[in-house]
């Protein structure tokens, strides 16, 4: 699938919404692999610039990635119990909190600009995350020449996507960092590791399977290899490269002890994540059953709170996301990166067939 659209290796760079630059993307289309932008955190307008930038910088293929969430639920009774609890820490940088909260970030399935916008730029391939948008949006990607990839935590996730028409599967494992790709965040989560899921995946859909989740190196993408996937996703390793828009606390987190400590919250953003261990992630023995508001409602919430700690030095509070491998995590521009990963893969003890 991915050497139809020119692909070398079985290298796919996560979305990484925030941190995924057109450069970073660039730089990983340009080396063999699939490079990817996150547009979920902007609107069509923006997303229009980095696809313009992006194309500026490659002529490989590149991958677009949305979030398909569900439309938040405003509560404000809710919102208004969170803030409360949250206030002390505002009141430790100086700062009161909010007086309301915001969805602030659009959802794929509701924002008919963004779905004109990509069918006019024609990206080489799109992806979903957090769920799959309507029949109609889909068919007018794939009408404008674009394939099609979706992630799944769950084979009852991955037979919706088939049955959609998707082209490929992404396989997001437990290990791996930033949001889970859950179609329904309220539901039982299995909490499937990515050598499980993988092989469910391969062995009961007719789909490509792309395996996600605590792949840092040229040997763990042989083993998802191994498994039946047709390509390794990893994002985590990606952050250290100087191509990414980490900033400098992020990056000294990745390197710290944290990195051995992630933990998988929805406290940040409403739904749930994994991230670096810190003051944010340290508030899950204190929550006491609290629900923080809907994604991405509550994120207006931790956005601020990061905002008011990071003015006064504190950079405990930002969404550090990263995967169970961090602390493989290797500083190196982006470029060097895959070609590493290539000689480690090369090199790995159990080479596929034909590697």
């Amino acid at each position: 699938m991915l050497s139809k659209l020119g692909v070398e290796v079985p290298i796919v760079q996560a979305p990484m919404a925030g941190v995924s630059t057109p450069a970073l993307a660039a730089a990983v289309s340009n080396a063999g692999g699939l490079g990817s932008i996150g547009v979920g955190a902007t609107d069509a307008a923006g997303a229009g610039a980095m696809i313009a930038d992006l194309r500026a910088r490659t002529e490989r293929a590149f991958n677009v990635n949305v979030f398909v969430h569900g439309p938040a639920q405003p509560d404000p009774e809710r919102e208004k119990a969170w803030l409360h609890w949250l206030a002390p820490l505002f009141s430790e940088f100086g700062v009161a909190p909010p007086t309301t909260l915001r969805t602030i970030y659009k959802s794929f399935a509701d924002d008919a600009d963004m779905l004109s916008m990509l069918v006019e730029a024609r990206p080489p391939v799109v992806s979903f995350h957090f769920g799959l948008p309507s029949q109609q949006a889909i068919q007018r990607l794939k009408g404008a020449g674009t394939t099609l990839l979706a992630t799944a935590t769950n084979l009852e996730e991955a037979r919706q996507i088939e049955a959609a028409g998707i082209d490929a599967i992404v396989a997001q494992g437990i290990e791996a960092g930033g949001h889970r790709g859950v179609f329904d965040p309220a539901a039982p989560d299995d909490a499937l590791g990515t050598v499980a899921l993988t092989r469910l995946l391969v062995a009961n859909s007719t789909l490509p399977v792309i395996a996600a989740g605590g792949i840092m190196d040229g040997a763990g993408i042989a083993a998802a290899l191994t498994l039946g996937a047709v390509a390794a996703q990893l994002g985590t390793a990606f952050i250290a490269c100087p191509e990414s828009a980490a900033d400098d606390a992020y990056r000294a987190a990745l390197a710290g002890p944290g990195a051995y400590h992630t933990r998988l919250t929805a406290l940040i953003s409403g739904r749930p994540a994994r991230c670096l261990a810190n003051r944010f992630t340290e508030l899950q023995q204190s929550v006491a059953g609290r629900l923080p508001p809907d994604y991405p409602i509550a994120y207006d919430a931790g956005k601020a709170l990061h905002a008011a700690a990071k003015a006064r030095g504190e950079h405990g509070f930002g969404a550090q996301w990263a995967g169970q491998g961090a602390p493989l995590a290797r500083a190196m521009p982006a470029a060097e990166l895959v070609a590493t990963l290539l000689r480690e893969l090369k090199a790995a003890p159990f080479p596929p067939q034909g590697q």
